[in-house]
């Protein structure tokens, strides 16, 4: 699928930000390298390996594994949780985030076509905001209107696509949602409105 293939009617795109602008991975494997080299200075662990070793964990187990695994497997204080949580939230990233080359040309021509973007993600909102604030946009930064679910209910709770709606003058029928996760299929279900899986534009070979 491509954005020519959408619904012309649409007068509105809702995205998700992880895993559907951008990779999470590219976030948080910046975030493990940059604790373990921490790590390294204060406690003389071999950086590298436990950078693999989360690495390693989160393509097998998952992101919220990663730190009692690498823990265990290092013996890391638990004095320690504290930093990796905190860097978690406030990441000053060596590498800017970037956009899906596909969902980039796909915002591009929302643009052009003067429809709405909006963000609406679920997690800390504090977080969601440093992403957001280290990707690189390419200039559209100014046509983005961004919800942190969490600051209100979070998907898939209806709440803030209810917002969204009315402060922008919008029917359900307007909008598409992009998403990835069955937590995105499911919000948009309970909102009544028509939904992409993003992996759908990702895997478009034309």
């Amino acid at each position: 699928m491509q954005y020519s293939d959408i619904d012309k009617r649409k007068k509105a795109f809702v995205f998700e930000l992880d895993n559907v602008i951008y990779p999470e991975k590219d976030y948080l494997f910046q975030v493990y390298y940059l604790f373990n080299s921490f790590l390294e200075y204060t406690e003389l662990i071999d950086a590298k390996a436990a950078t693999d070793f989360m690495v390693n964990t989160y393509l097998s187990e998952g992101k919220d594994k990663v730190f009692a695994s690498a823990q265990q497997q290092f013996n890391i204080d638990e004095k320690y949780r504290a930093n990796f949580n905190h860097l978690l939230l406030t990441v000053k990233l060596p590498l800017k985030l970037l956009i899906y080359q596909k969902v980039l040309g796909m915002l591009q021509d929302i643009v052009v076509d003067r429809k709405k973007i909006f963000i609406v993600t679920n997690g800390n909102p504090a977080q969601q905001l440093n992403k957001i604030k280290q990707t690189e946009w390419n200039g559209l930064e100014g046509y983005l209107t961004c919800y942190f679910a969490d600051e209100i209910k979070p998907k898939p709770a209806t709440d803030v696509i209810e917002l969204l709606l009315n402060e922008h003058n919008l029917e359900r029928r307007d909008l598409i949602m992009m998403g990835n996760t069955e937590t995105d299929t499911l919000y948009a279900e309970a909102c009544g409105i028509d939904y992409i899986n993003i992996n759908d534009i990702l895997t478009n070979t034309q």
